[in-house]
């Protein structure tokens, strides 16, 4: 199959543009573009927005990772090659090995450092920062790192150009919009605009005036989740619309549950999420306690789920009370909202299938889904494996999965290497 490239013109480079031109001439274009525009051009130049890319990092030669190359025709015959940021590009815009992505859960520079090569985004939230690394001091060995923007500076140093790295901001209750973006506008001068993510959490019931009680007292709130008033439950959409409206591209998280989803696009996210981990931990201990009542009519199993539904949120400290017979219908609802007696869920992967769905079916196709919040030995196993399934073969480039680095680590070997590496070891003994 005969292949093309801008060298396939023969054109000269456009007037002082000789030595980015000569970067891109390998670029390769289909035959139909070739032969529809080989009687056209008439010089190969390049975009201003190119010569931007290469001015925020500058690369020997080639164009650096994390940008598609794409091709624009001038009225006067100057046929341009410009960048546009795609985390799914390697350097000289070649495809990444795999259509899915993946992503650390992680502000350990050091720990990033040995995946990096193979990260196109990071995510990382206050927790992450000061408690898993700053105030940790098995891991900011000599408190060498003692702010948030030495942290972020220097892992956009280690990522380099081709990840992304999606960062939240430090309260998401304030109220003036003001100072929540120049919080962004700080980040996007730190990291660039090419790589900056800003995160945006659901906020649900949480608002600016009762926030304050999850810092005091029994951290509770004293109303339950889905006791909200419109302005609240769409006070996350809304800031991350705005935000989206000034430039920004979105991370909008903590989303939990599949019916979050077609809202939550309507702010126009680049990235949406799926939780697993606390979401299926949960549902397993609510059919066993279900379970466990409808095997022995014990009513100490509703009142264990009765508690646990008080310790998870599910109610607020107002509702400790509430009849037995209610307990066991909601915990009823739940298991069959979430399938987690069939296919679609009993591996608490409902909310990523309906994700998913929606995603092929949404009027931005950009926008991906990052799945988070792993547990255990199955959850990423089974990703993998649904990720193959006839119905979703179409969507891994929509994915990109994230989890701290040791997580995804466990997941490169087996039992077996240690036996392999055994034997080739003993064999290989004493030889030249």
């Amino acid at each position: 199959m005969l292949k093309f490239g801008l060298y396939s013109f023969a054109a000269p480079a456009a007037k002082g543009e000789e030595d980015y031109v000569a970067r891109v001439l390998d670029t390769e274009i289909c035959s139909e573009s070739y032969l529809t525009l080989r009687d056209v051009v008439k010089f190969i130049g390049v975009t201003g927005e190119f010569r931007e890319v290469l001015k925020t990092f500058p690369t020997p030669a080639g164009t650096p990772a994390g940008f598609r190359r794409d091709l624009k025709l001038d009225a006067d015959g100057v046929l341009r090659v410009d960048l546009v940021r795609d985390i799914s590009k390697d350097k000289n815009g070649a495809p990444r090995p795999t259509q899915v992505l993946y992503s650390a859960d992680s502000a350990d520079p050091y720990e990033v450092a040995a995946i990096s090569p193979f990260l196109a985004n990071l995510t990382c939230n206050p927790g992450i920062i000061y408690d898993l690394f700053i105030n940790n001091p098995k891991a900011n060995v000599g408190n060498k790192f003692k702010t948030r923007d030495e942290v972020m500076g220097e892992i956009g140093r280690v990522l380099g150009p081709g990840a992304d790295i999606s960062v939240e901001l430090n309260n998401p209750f304030e109220e003036d919009f003001g100072k929540l973006l120049d919080e962004a506008e700080k980040f996007r001068e730190m990291l660039t605009k090419y790589r900056v993510v800003i995160k945006v959490p659901h906020t649900g019931a949480v608002t600016p005036k009762n926030v304050g009680l999850l810092l005091q007292g029994d951290k509770k709130l004293d109303k339950g989740y889905d006791e909200i008033t419109t302005a609240d439950a769409m006070r996350g959409h809304t800031l991350a619309l705005k935000l989206h409206e000034h430039g920004f591209r979105i991370n909008f998280t903590l989303m939990f549950e599949p019916f979050q989803t077609q809202l939550a696009l309507q702010a126009r996210p680049y990235f949406i999420n799926t939780f697993l981990r606390h979401r299926l931990v949960q549902s397993m201990k609510i059919k066993e306690l279900v379970d466990a009542y409808d095997a022995t009519e014990n009513t100490a199993h509703l009142e264990a789920l009765r508690a646990h539904f008080l310790s998870n949120d599910y109610y607020p400290p107002s509702k400790a009370g509430t009849d037995l017979r209610e307990v066991l219908r909601f915990g009823r609802d739940i298991i069959k909202y979430r399938h987690f007696e069939d296919e679609e869920g009993s591996d608490g992967l409902d909310g990523m299938r309906h994700n998913l769905r929606v995603l092929r079916n949404c009027n931005i196709p950009d926008t991906r889904l990052i799945v988070c919040s792993m547990e255990g030995p199955y959850n990423y196993p089974d990703i993998d494996k649904l990720l193959c399934e006839p119905e979703f073969i179409d969507m891994n480039d929509r994915v990109v999965i994230t989890a701290p680095p040791d997580y995804l680590a466990r997941f490169t070997s087996t039992n077996q290497v240690i036996s392999y590496q055994r034997r080739f070891m003993n064999a290989a003994a004493g030889q030249k």
